[in-house]
């Protein structure tokens, strides 16, 4: 079953204007249900603008697009998918538990279906003794778990991440890459997951899809063929330094286009 497909899409913004950007060309891509997909590509080539379109936040100039097998307007109706941004967002005001129910709230679910599956989440991502903390007592990485929770809160099956590491030290990146790769194979939610960090592509992911500079098009995929479950060894295996010269030998290739 296909979880996402874009198909001969093209994205042109301010199009017949001085300001026209053409942003993605002819970009064909079938993500299966419960695939880990990462996103890799030149700054500007068009990463976070696909995840934008499977979201709904927009509407492809040409091509089509299909979450779930609906459009992504029906798929976003029907909470088909949740997103989760390099910054975790997160309402200051409110305590963890209450910024995790938000979704829930916001959909008019009953208060204690709320709150068990608030707690619930929260206990998956390892925080669930800081339910009545403010976001502001919080770390950064413990924040981004903090809105991965509360993406999950009304069970997705589809989850889109634009750079949600990309701003914590490398150490808290590591983790929180582990962190992720428990939770998805615990859920086994659909991940469309945009990154600029080749190790952070290759460690997380089933398949890697390289993209050349703008118009972004899809160059190349690699399959990425580490054993689940992926922890610190795997970092140190042979097979995952040849799949980093893999995807870093297609990047530099669209360098060169």
């Amino acid at each position: 079953m296909t979880a996402v497909r874009l198909s001969g899409v093209d994205m042109v913004f301010n199009p017949g204007t001085g300001q026209e950007v053409k942003a993605l060309a002819g970009i064909d891509l079938a993500v299966g249900q419960g695939e880990f997909v990462s996103l890799i590509g030149p700054s500007g080539c068009g990463k976070s603008t696909m995840l934008r379109l499977i979201g709904d936040l927009i509407s492809p100039t040409v091509g089509a697009v299909a979450v779930n097998g609906k459009t992504p307007s029906a798929a976003r109706i029907d909470r088909d998918y949740g997103m989760v941004f390099q910054s975790a967002t997160l309402l200051e005001w409110r305590k963890i538990r209450a910024n995790v129910e938000l979704p829930l709230e916001i959909m008019e679910t009953d208060k204690g279906e709320r709150r068990e599956r608030a707690e619930a989440m929260l206990e998956l991502v390892g925080l669930a003794d800081f339910a009545d903390h403010y976001p502001w007592q919080l770390s950064g990485g413990m924040q981004q778990r903090v809105s991965i929770a509360r993406a999950l809160a009304f069970e997705p099956s589809i989850l889109l991440m634009d750079e949600p590491f990309g701003a914590l030290d490398e150490m808290t990146r590591e983790r929180m890459q582990a962190e992720l790769l428990r939770i998805w194979s615990e859920t086994r939610t659909t991940v469309v997951f945009v990154t600029h960090s080749i190790p952070e592509a290759v460690f997380l992911s089933n398949r890697v899809v390289i993209m050349s500079p703008r118009p972004g098009r899809i160059t190349r995929a690699v399959d990425i063929d580490l054993p689940q479950p992926r922890n610190r060894e795997t970092r140190e295996d042979q097979r995952f330094f040849e799949l980093l010269t893999s995807v870093r030998d297609g990047l530099r290739a669209v360098e060169d286009m």
